[in-house]
């Protein structure tokens, strides 16, 4: 199992409220539903995301003629597993060279995200490179050298304050000249506007496809789960300056709900491609949707 010893806190508490809902009641009927649907709002999934889960459930249990509290448990897990299985955009790309630009907000767990995406890497026996141009937020270079310093990788970065591009410049230079595997940029998570962070972004994007067009991209945004309804803004606003093509789903440990994983697949339609389960180096897992959906009931 991708979710290891730590699989029992991945949902929080949602799998133990649905179990309640479902066999605490002697029967099936629209007084379940209608509890199902409160738990399911209370756990991080959106309301419109939640009706779609009840109304097919309502249907699937109509149609499909069932009658017991077994065949409504997996039809649950069904229906989750279809609304968050992305097929193939779930994997990161294999192909190399990489460019990996992270954004998200500071406290998102960004920088140990990368710092666990390129201990990933190497042990896939790729070569990792990573660009610290998060320049605005103080010590983030720092963060990264110490991370880098761990890892055997090597950190370019340039003064605090400076621009951003021309970290990912110089760095996109020196992964051509090592022909390093894939190149990790960090990125500014807040600036003064979304207008100023949409520019950021946007030069950064024009360096990539000048300098190294060649080059593989992927552009993953960092959740934090326990923030809820929070990450799931983020992702909206996130997803109207930036291609972003996968999420990483940050302290998945027992403190989130879980529900938000469900939410972004449904209502945004964007794969989660990593979840983080620990803080250990080894604790950023690969996203599995079939093993999501059955750890609604472990």
């Amino acid at each position: 199992m991708a979710f290891g010893m730590k699989k029992k806190s991945f949902f929080g508490r949602l799998q133990e409220k649905i179990e309640d809902v479902i066999f605490m009641r002697p029967e099936i009927d629209e007084d379940m539903l209608d509890e199902l649907e409160e738990v399911l709002i209370t756990s991080d999934i959106g309301m419109d995301t939640t009706m779609k889960i009840t109304e097919r459930l309502r249907k699937d249990i109509k149609e499909l003629r069932i009658k017991d509290q077994d065949g409504v448990k997996d039809r649950i897990k069904e229906i989750v597993r279809e609304l968050v299985d992305k097929g193939e955009e779930h994997r990161i790309c294999g192909e190399t060279p990489l460019i990996i630009l992270m954004i998200g907000v500071n406290g998102a767990g960004k920088t140990t995200s990368i710092a666990k995406l390129a201990h990933r890497f190497q042990g896939e026996g790729k070569s990792v490179l990573i660009a610290a141009a998060d320049t605005f937020r103080a010590a983030a270079s720092e963060q990264l050298e110490v991370w880098g310093d761990r890892l055997g990788v090597n950190v370019i970065k340039h003064q605090e304050g400076a621009d951003p591009s021309a970290v990912i410049f110089d760095a996109i230079q020196s992964a051509k000249a090592r022909k390093i595997d894939v190149l990790i940029c960090d990125t500014a998570g807040r600036l003064q506007t979304k207008k100023n962070l949409m520019t950021e972004l946007e030069k950064m994007y024009k360096v990539v496809a000048r300098e190294y067009p060649e080059a593989q991209r992927e552009t993953l945004l960092v959740l934090d789960a326990t923030t809820g309804k929070n990450a799931i803004s983020q992702t909206k606003e996130f997803g109207e300056i930036a291609p972003i093509t996968g999420i990483v789903l940050t302290k998945l440990d027992g403190t989130a709900k879980g529900g938000i994983v469900i939410t972004i697949s449904d209502e945004f339609s964007m794969p989660v491609k990593f979840i983080g389960v620990g803080e250990g180096m080894d604790d950023l897992k690969e996203f599995d949707p079939a093993e999501f959906a059955e750890s609604l009931f472990e």
